[in-house]
């Protein structure tokens, strides 16, 4: 009996038929636990790989590549008329190609 536990290959094997005896009902539930708890791995560490990159690659506002501290609200340009058909100028006219 003692040569029968001499061997890591005869206990595998005698383990694996006790456990296809006895728990053949729950191996699809837990070779499904195994896949799910593999994907949501994979979803961490392609997190954690994205969480390395410096913040801000990869950001474009209004074609401008945004570095790590910019600001990105628009700067505020000239102010108009409140009237964007009202004329600029008095020579200028609606509709008229700006001077």
């Amino acid at each position: 009996m003692g040569r029968l536990f001499d061997s890591p290959v005869m206990l595998l094997i005698i383990l694996l038929v006790i456990l296809l005896l006895f728990g053949a009902p729950k191996l699809p539930g837990m070779a499904r636990s195994l896949g799910q708890s593999m994907r949501i791995f994979k979803s961490e560490v392609k997190e954690m790989k994205k969480d390395d990159q410096p913040a801000g690659s990869g950001v474009v506002i209004d074609g401008e590549p945004v570095r790590d501290g910019q600001n990105v609200t628009p700067e505020p340009g000239p102010t108009g008329p409140a009237d964007p058909e009202a004329p600029r100028n008095p020579d200028q006219r609606p509709g008229s190609p700006a001077a």
